[in-house]
């Protein structure tokens, strides 16, 4: 006799029913996209957690145990596997790992850093539902984020692997080179959809098949 699948429980629904805070541009993200050029999409509900803590502490060396590290210095990215600890600022960390890292699908990165942090000085805060996560990649993505933000972004410059804190579009975001031709920029969420609709505008002039 066949298995059948075991209903959803109301909790599982309720996730189901998450909407992400630029879930309203997605198709905009497509059609604004130009492949081999430059390609924008969001990449929803990733983990994200706050971390406040002394990195030569115990504290800190317990953290960094769990985490694959503790960035040393700005533009600092640290961690192992699929999780990275950005540097935000002297003894400030933002964590980022996947969806299924988080502890309402079933993940135990949460409790392994409160366990971690003990009583320890120091500060852990889940910021999953804080921020968004923007990609924008391809050979233009560069020249798109310079159109409104400060930060020299030639490659001698910001290195792959590299986050920085700073603006887009006047929006303050978290700016992450991953790649050689890709970033990842984290808007806090009710900031999303503005800063959306900017790279958008802002990818337009490469939308023409004229453009080299």
């Amino acid at each position: 006799m066949a298995e059948t699948a075991a209903p959803a429980t109301s909790y599982e629904k309720n996730l189901s029913l998450r909407v992400s805070p630029a879930a309203q541009l997605r198709a905009d993200f497509e059609t604004g996209s130009v492949r081999g050029v430059v390609e924008l999409s969001e990449v929803a509900f990733l983990t994200m957690v706050g971390l406040r803590v002394n990195r030569d502490s115990d504290a800190g060396q317990r953290i960094a145990a769990v985490t694959g590290g503790l960035p040393a210095a700005c533009g600092g990215v640290a961690g192992s596997g699929e999780t990275s600890v950005l540097w935000l600022g002297p003894e400030e960390f933002l964590v980022v790992a996947p969806r299924e890292a988080h502890e309402s699908l079933g993940g135990g990165l949460l409790q392994a850093l409160r366990e971690a942090l003990g009583d320890g000085a120091g500060q852990m805060v889940d910021l999953s539902a804080n921020r968004t996560t923007f990609e924008l990649t391809g050979p233009r993505a560069r020249a798109v984020l310079e159109k409104g933000c400060s930060l020299d972004l030639h490659p001698r410059v910001l290195k792959a692997g590299t986050a920085l804190s700073t603006e887009v579009g006047n929006i303050p975001v978290v700016l992450w080179k991953t790649g050689e031709e890709t970033f990842r920029l984290f808007p806090r969420a009710s900031f999303a959809d503005f800063l959306g609709r900017w790279l958008l505008d802002a990818m337009r002039e490469y939308a023409s098949p004229e453009v080299p």
